[in-house]
């Protein structure tokens, strides 16, 4: 199975700590070359903790059970 980073975002918990996500698509592909089933999305913090996915904003990490909410993405003009 290989696992390839797609995407990142920051996010905090309650007590205002920011949290780097990585968002990762696993999938396996099939013996006979043929796509394989759907690539499964998973995420881990920077430093490796697995964290659950509860909703499109809200995430929960598996280790402390700390719930994080996604930062909204800024767009900064150059």
């Amino acid at each position: 199975m290989a696992a390839v980073l797609v995407g990142q975002f920051h996010a905090r918990d309650a007590e205002g700590r920011v949290y780097s996500v990585h968002e990762f698509q696993e999938s396996t592909p099939s013996q006979d070359g043929i796509a394989g089933p759907a690539p499964v999305t998973t995420y881990k913090l920077a430093i490796g903790d697995r964290v659950n996915k509860l909703d499109d904003n809200e995430f929960v990490l598996v280790q402390s059970g700390v719930t994080i909410t996604r930062e909204p993405e800024s767009n900064v003009a150059s």
